[in-house]
């Protein structure tokens, strides 16, 4: 019998694939990190995905840590959720109307979100639509313009944000965005994630005109980099000091890190939270919600103007309330954090084994491998990693059938469908190939 296919690299279907889509997509993708201009290559396209696994154009077969950028943390076609999804498409695909089931996803999610028990939340159809909608909300609450964000910080591709952007931004190398205005950006300061006393001196020198912090409190668009001890505590403090609305974007960490989110984990409770990914078990969805004050403020209750026709879609909606459900039930966090640190342990114990320079970071069920000694605490510590060994370890782990995200600024997800032969499978791909790179 011969031996399953597992070379990930784009084979002949792959290439041909690639090439049709440059004619008519540009760069041949729909979202740039796809493109896999930070690694070399050229991308294997996707014919299915199940459980933890992949299923490329080209037949092979992959362990998946993508995991469609953090939704699916039950794995890939779980058959809850495509049944839900199956059953409310017989309904109808969308309304652009009310439904109940709109009505009990609200519930649920401000029933989980700690910043959201006793609030409110509105649905949209993205994280980009949520931060952009929570920051004018903030905006409008406050009567103020400014902003802050964190550079490396990535929240979706809307003008005001595209300043020192991490994600596909950092992976292109791009420091901001062709088309976005000066003025766009004008009222947007930068601090260092995890530096309080950089948010502190913002602040000072910019008194009484701070809208809004807006934060990743686990960054994932540069690496996964947790918290230093007290930053999330401190920026609490510092919003309540000078009325500004502190906005955690939780497009990843919402109900990842651990059920309630970073929030819940961290115990501290933003006024406005940003949700995505999860939130839609997949399908297109994002949300955005806290404070019943501040939320009031949107229309048609109050004078910020936001909309969307698909926002509440049915399918959307079915998918990431089975998925809230399942989560619920089956309480999977403690041992997805588990999981998750064996692989980094294992990770981290290979690359010492060969002499490989490596700091691995997690939080929960999302991690990072940086091709760097000393610890990653903001985005210029992850710059600082070797971005041409890091493409040369993603070739030969692809070719080795693991799919991981093709840039050294983005973190990596894990599902309840991981089981041990993944995590060995892995494991072993990691040894060869980290002794593969230390004979240079």
């Amino acid at each position: 019998m011969s031996s399953p296919n597992i070379d990930g690299r784009a084979g002949e279907r792959s290439k041909a694939l690639f090439a049709d889509a440059q004619r008519s997509i540009p760069g041949g993708v729909n979202s740039p990190v796809r493109a896999f201009a930070a690694v070399g290559g050229e991308p294997p396209f996707i014919k299915q995905a199940r459980g933890c696994e992949l299923v490329t154009e080209d037949g092979a077969t992959l362990v998946d840590y993508v995991g469609t950028w953090g939704p699916a943390i039950l794995g890939h076609a779980h058959p809850e959720v495509v049944e839900a999804v199956c059953q409310a498409a017989r309904d109808g695909l969308s309304f652009g109307a009310a439904t109940a089931a709109e009505v009990e996803f609200a519930e649920r999610i401000c029933g989980l979100v700690p910043s959201m028990v006793g609030g409110m939340v509105r649905l949209v159809s993205s994280g980009t639509e949520a931060t952009m909608s929570a920051l004018r909300l903030a905006r409008g609450f406050t009567g103020r313009n400014k902003i802050i964000k964190c550079e490396g910080g990535y929240h979706g591709h809307a003008d005001m944000l595209l300043v020192a952007a991490g994600s596909g931004a950092a992976t292109l190398g791009i420091p901001g965005s062709a088309g976005v205005p000066a003025d766009a950006v004008r009222d947007t300061v930068l601090v260092p994630f995890n530096d309080l006393d950089a948010v502190g001196a913002a602040f000072e020198a910019n008194a009484d005109e701070i809208a809004a912090i807006i934060i990743e409190p686990v960054a994932g668009n540069m690496g996964c980099v947790p918290p230093r001890p007290g930053y999330l505590e401190g920026l609490r403090q510092l919003c309540d000091q000078h009325g500004a609305v502190l906005i955690f974007d939780e497009v990843m960490t919402g109900f990842r890190v651990a059920l309630g989110g970073a929030q819940a984990r961290y115990g501290v409770i933003p006024d406005l939270t940003c949700l995505g990914k999860i939130v839609g078990g997949g399908m297109p969805v994002g949300a955005y919600g806290g404070r019943r004050d501040i939320m009031e403020k949107v229309a048609p209750l109050g004078p910020v103007y936001q909309a969307g026709t698909l926002s509440g879609n049915p399918l959307s909606v079915a998918a990431g309330l089975t998925t809230l459900r399942i989560l619920e039930q089956e309480e999977p966090h403690e041992a997805l954090e588990a999981a998750t640190t064996t692989l980094c342990a294992g990770l981290a114990e290979r690359a010492a084994k060969h002499g490989i320079a490596w700091t691995g970071t997690q939080v929960g069920p999302m991690f990072s491998g940086f091709f760097r000694s000393g610890e990653v605490w903001n985005y210029e510590d992850a710059k600082g990693s070797d971005l041409e060994r890091f493409a040369r370890w993603h070739t030969e782990m692809l070719a080795r059938g693991v799919y991981l995200a093709p840039s050294q600024f983005e973190a990596g997800f894990f599902s309840t469908a991981h089981d041990a032969a993944a995590v060995q499978r892995t494991l072993d791909a990691a040894d060869a190939v980290f002794e593969l790179l230390a004979k240079g």
